[in-house]
């Protein structure tokens, strides 16, 4: 069952047994880079049905091979963005379950002496405004780049925003309550901290370069 934290308000813990299966894998250091592409696949994708459990929808006139009946379909456009490149991992999963989504782009990378959130790329749908944003990143370490996207995502008109993640660090959680209290987070596991060189522990690694097999 989801769990939402005590000391987050806005944070749910997906902890599914499939979920956490499949997370306890991927964590191995010994799982390859085709593997792990794979089983963030099927979280990212176990992960989405609760992540849009309250969208709003419309009702809907459709005929069956017998009859006509009434049904459901999503109200507004879905967008994904995953921040790059590590986001890029669970894309696939996501529109597995959501293949109508559209899907931005936004490139943020870590400086490695000072942290700090450096932008280098940015592609939405221009109607990104009008629907859902699903913003994605596998690491939710410091939070900077976190906190950029969803700086970048309000700037743009976006209300409804969700973020996704493997796995949070405390810290990260902490500085997206501060900036971004109204927007949600979802997460397969809250890990113990993060270290002097801002890795969360015990983590996964880069996921970057395990998605990618560039360790």
């Amino acid at each position: 069952m989801p769990t939402a934290h005590h000391d987050f308000p806005n944070l749910t813990i997906l902890d599914h047994p499939v979920i956490q299966d499949r997370l306890t894998r991927i964590r191995d250091e010994s799982t390859p880079p085709q593997r792990f592409r794979r089983l963030l696949d099927e979280i990212a994708g176990l992960m989405t049905f609760r992540v849009c459990r309250d969208l709003p929808v419309v009702e809907v006139e459709v005929t069956t091979p017998l009859e006509s009946m009434m049904g459901h379909r999503l109200k507004h456009p879905i967008t994904l963005v995953p921040i790059l490149r590590a986001g890029i991992g669970m894309t696939d999963g996501i529109l597995s379950m959501l293949p109508e989504a559209r899907v931005g782009h936004l490139g943020v990378y870590r400086d490695e002496e000072t942290s700090q959130p450096v932008p280098y790329y940015q592609k939405m749908p221009p109607d990104i405004a009008d629907g859902p944003v699903l913003v994605v990143d596998p690491m939710l370490a410091t939070g900077g780049s976190a906190v950029f996207a969803l700086d970048r995502m309000k700037e743009l008109g976006c209300t409804n925003i969700r973020l996704i993640c493997l796995v949070a660090a405390p810290e990260g959680v902490q500085c997206l309550r501060d900036a971004h209290p109204d927007v949600p987070i979802y997460t397969a596991a809250l890990d113990r901290c993060l270290d002097e060189h801002n890795y969360i522990r015990p983590g996964l690694g880069d996921a970057g370069d395990r998605i990618f097999g560039t360790q």
